[in-house]
């Protein structure tokens, strides 16, 4: 075991510190290349992960919007508009601004919507007490509509 090899597994921070210290010198033979593989990797998988927690909550609240808001007491429909409306909102900005810092997770967005949506039915089942057939089998909703933030989906009037 290399002496950067140990210290990956006992102090982290100074295993990253010496690795950028190496690449900034351009001493490739000397670096971690497995355990920075790794941590790369990693990264890769926790932005895809992150955005497919922000893609299911922002699914989900236009389901909701969609398919439960209408059907809503007038009292519920006006505090819930306004709810789901800040979610939608600030869900879209956090997808937006994570796009932005990783453009690589773009070609990842259509895959990652169909996984978030999966779950985003769920979500909005559980949460409006309609059962998952009420949502459609494949997300309706395009990946230009998810972040335009002009776009609400029509409410569903069809009684279910």
């Amino acid at each position: 075991m290399t002496e950067l090899s140990t210290l990956y597994q006992t102090d982290y921070s100074t295993w990253a510190t010496r690795n950028a210290e190496l690449l900034r010198a351009g001493r490739y033979a000397e670096l971690d290349v497995e355990h920075l593989l790794e941590e790369l990797s990693d990264m890769s998988k926790s932005d895809q992960h992150e955005l497919e927690n922000r893609l299911t909550i922002l699914l989900a609240h236009l389901l909701k919007w969609e398919y439960q808001l209408q059907t809503l007491s007038e009292r519920w429909r006006e505090f819930d508009g306004r709810s789901w409306r800040a979610t939608i909102i600030e869900q879209r900005n956090r997808v937006t601004k994570h796009l932005k810092k990783s453009p690589g997770l773009k070609s990842l967005l259509a895959e990652t919507i169909a996984e978030a949506y999966i779950d985003a039915v769920q979500l909005a089942s559980d949460e409006t007490g309609l059962p998952p057939e009420t949502f459609p089998a494949d997300c309706p909703y395009l990946a230009n509509q998810l972040l335009d933030n002009r776009f609400y989906p029509a409410p569903d009037t069809q009684d279910h």
